[in-house]
């Protein structure tokens, strides 16, 4: 049995362009994959700078299949920083409020 898709008619908002077909057999993940676990295998079994190569190949590899994801992660990377940087300011605020008062009781009982 063979499934024809139909046709839609296009509208002027969407883009002239097909969508990507996602095929059943995607041989960059399988290497993304492979490389992966002979990383690991070869980091276990002691050839730790061949196992780092492995899975750096195999990071690069997965990186370049998700492209989509890691672009949406990079924007979003700078409010995230921020986010960070805003509550280590906080975290200093309290952490000199509690030395501020730790000094005050600390003349409070010296004093008697």
């Amino acid at each position: 049995m063979v499934v024809v898709p139909l046709s839609q008619p296009r509208k002027d908002d969407e883009s002239p362009l097909p969508a990507p077909k996602e095929d059943s057999l995607n041989v960059t993940r399988i290497a993304a994959g492979a490389a992966l676990i002979a990383g690991g295998v070869l980091f276990l079994t002691g050839s730790r700078r061949a196992g780092v190569l492995a899975a750096t190949s195999g990071t690069a590899l997965a990186l370049l299949d998700q492209q989509s994801t890691v672009r949406s992660w990079w924007q979003k990377l700078p409010r995230y920083i921020d986010d960070v940087q805003r509550l280590l300011a906080d975290v200093q605020g309290a952490v000199d409020d509690v030395a501020v008062k730790r000094e005050r009781l600390r003349k409070v009982f010296v004093k008697q």
